[in-house]
């Protein structure tokens, strides 16, 4: 039986127990700790499905951040129609209207992910070049329609009443709806995690990663399994763009464009296919971000690169390689 791979965790670990240091100040460090892991997460939802379309769709998909951006965007419509709800000063109203946000974001993105899927992808399988041209197009393409249908302003993204501010602990000021992203977060890696290693699918998904013609020679369709992972995929961005449009509480129509960067740096940060790698790989770059904003805001806009330099130097596989047979 393989043995688990401590050593990322215990980078991770490492690294906030070194900004605590540099900055002496717990109640700081535990703010901007709390802050990175709101950050990673949600990065994290937006970059878990496009890890598993890379790795096992092997396909180059540069128009995810359309998944992202339809999200945010109806998000922000169904949060503008259940404004009553979301104004209550009621957290179970709050948490009504968000809930219902969340998951029409998620719809939404699903099914564009599966018309995307049908029209663009299917047809240039295997192309990488193609992939890059198309996806990259329909990123194109589809920025416009959303300027079409909401316009090319600045959104404002109210956040319900009961999750607005922050929760202060002596010095600490914790804010709302970054623990609520937490939240979010955990139950969508773990229930990934699960489903994963715990279901028949999940060992068809893993498997397939690992060796497709292996899963097509025991009679399972691997292409019916390509179209539910890109359409999961999909889902998740939508979700984590209608969660991000709230964190940054506006949004644009690049709004998933700009968040392309940091996906690909978490993914190839973390090993293509590998959603454990994707997870840490968030963590490191959401902590990474926020500790070196407050220490060294000079440097911080070149951070992530850099992280992601250092790490493919000591592993240039990503933290958690898959195994190709």
């Amino acid at each position: 039986m393989k043995r688990a791979d401590w050593i990322p965790v215990g980078l991770t670990a490492a690294i906030a127990i070194a900004a605590l240091a540099f900055m002496g100040n717990p109640s700081t460090w535990l703010t901007l700790s709390i802050a990175g892991l709101a950050m990673g997460l949600l990065i994290f939802l937006m970059a878990s499905g496009l890890t598993l379309v890379f790795g096992l769709m092997d396909v180059m998909n540069f128009a995810h951040g359309v998944f992202i951006a339809v999200g945010a965007y109806v998000g922000a419509s169904v949060m503008k129609y259940l404004a009553a709800p979301a104004a209550a000063d009621s957290l179970l109203e709050n948490l009504g209207a968000l809930l219902c946000a969340a998951l029409a974001a998620a719809l939404a993105a699903a099914l564009l992910g599966w018309f995307f899927e049908r029209v663009i992808i299917r047809p240039v399988y295997g192309q990488h070049l193609k992939q890059i041209l198309i996806t990259t197009g329909g990123l194109i393409v589809a920025e416009q329609l959303i300027v079409v249908l909401w316009g090319p302003d600045l959104v404002p993204m109210q956040r319900p009443t009961t999750l607005r501010g922050a929760f202060l602990v002596g010095d600490m000021a914790i804010e709302k709806f970054r623990l609520v992203a937490v939240a979010v977060g955990l139950v969508v890696f773990v229930a990934m995690m699960l489903l994963l290693n715990r279901t028949k699918i999940g060992l068809l998904i893993r498997a397939g990663v690992e060796n497709k013609e292996m899963v097509e020679a025991m009679g399972y369709r691997i292409r019916r399994l390509f179209v539910a992972v890109f359409v999961a995929g999909s889902a998740l961005a939508g979700l984590g763009g209608a969660l991000w449009g709230l964190y940054q509480e506006s949004l644009t129509v690049h709004i998933g464009a700009q968040m392309m960067v940091l996906i690909f740096i978490v993914i190839i940060i973390g090993g293509l296919g590998s959603v454990g790698g994707c997870f840490v790989g968030a963590l490191l770059v959401g902590l990474v971000t926020n500790y070196v904003g407050y220490l060294a805001p000079k440097v911080a806009l070149g951070t992530n690169i850099l992280l992601m330099v250092l790490i493919l130097l000591w592993r240039p596989q990503g933290l958690y390689p898959v195994s190709k047979s």
